[in-house]
């Protein structure tokens, strides 16, 4: 008891007035300082600073034309097929022989391509309107190969035309050659439907798969042209596959959206 009067009485006495306060440790000053600079390089960093982001969407090689699907004129039994898939084919040239009441009607292309698909053969029975074969728009024997991407449609607008964009070709390994390098042509306005995707592609079963998860938006990517590799493009390794790169092969394209200020983010 009379140790705790004197300790009262000690702090009691005027003599300790003008001593100073300790309100806080070094140690504590020092976290609060190191805080104070960390929060205002933060708030820099998200006026000034920039952040990039890819935005994935499934795709084919094709050609920029496209495709079209060839419909038989009548009703009848084929008796002659007279080209097969892979060739090239010039506009007017025909293609299937088909036998009707009135006598023998030869089905003929639309415009010069590769045909890509028959889907008939000699002997089966078609009626009028009914497929016959898909056809792929080519010009020129040298007409470049261009990537056809389907985005999710609420992610259309992020997408601008000029960015950069890296393919990866399911027909490639991509450890080994690495992926094609390209830029967005053009972009879509409006999602695609199934049925516009098919009649682009011609093929039914390509709209239906761009199509599952809904109505896309098309991007139309023009791949970097080189002299120095196979396939004629450009790719992330020095030389790219030793072979050249088909059309109508399923591809991945990651497409470099615009960059932003984290603020961004945080501001309506």
């Amino acid at each position: 008891m009379q140790f705790r009067q004197q300790a009262l009485s000690k702090l009691q006495s005027p003599e300790e007035i003008d001593l100073p306060v300790r309100l806080a440790r070094p140690q504590g000053c020092l976290v609060l300082a190191v805080t104070v600079v960390a929060m205002v390089a933060a708030a820099v960093w998200a006026v000034t600073g920039t952040v990039s982001s890819t935005l994935g969407a499934p795709g084919i090689l094709t050609y920029a034309q496209g495709s079209y699907v060839l419909q038989s004129p009548v009703a009848g039994q084929v008796t002659d097929v007279l080209a097969e898939e892979g060739e090239r084919v010039p506009a007017n040239s025909p293609l299937v022989k088909v036998r009707t009441a009135e006598g023998d009607t030869v089905v003929r292309t639309i415009a010069a391509g590769r045909l890509t698909t028959l889907v008939t053969a000699v002997g089966s029975v078609i009626t009028t309107g009914a497929d016959v074969a898909a056809v792929e728009r080519i010009e020129k024997s040298d007409d470049p190969l261009s990537v056809m991407l389907y985005a999710p449609a609420e992610s259309g607008a992020t997408v601008s035309v000029g960015a950069s964009v890296d393919i990866t070709v399911q027909s490639v390994p991509k450890q080994r050659y690495g992926v094609l390098r390209g830029k967005v042509k053009a972009v879509g306005r409006v999602a695609e439907s199934s049925r516009r995707i098919t009649g682009f592609l011609g093929s039914t079963q390509l709209g239906e798969q761009f199509s599952r998860e809904g109505p896309p938006v098309a991007v139309l990517v023009r791949l970097d042209e080189s002299s120095a590799t196979k396939s004629g493009y450009t790719w992330s390794s020095p030389d790219g596959p030793p072979y050249a790169v088909e059309s109508m092969t399923l591809a991945t394209g990651s497409v470099r959206l615009a960059e932003q200020h984290p603020i961004d983010w945080l501001l309506p």
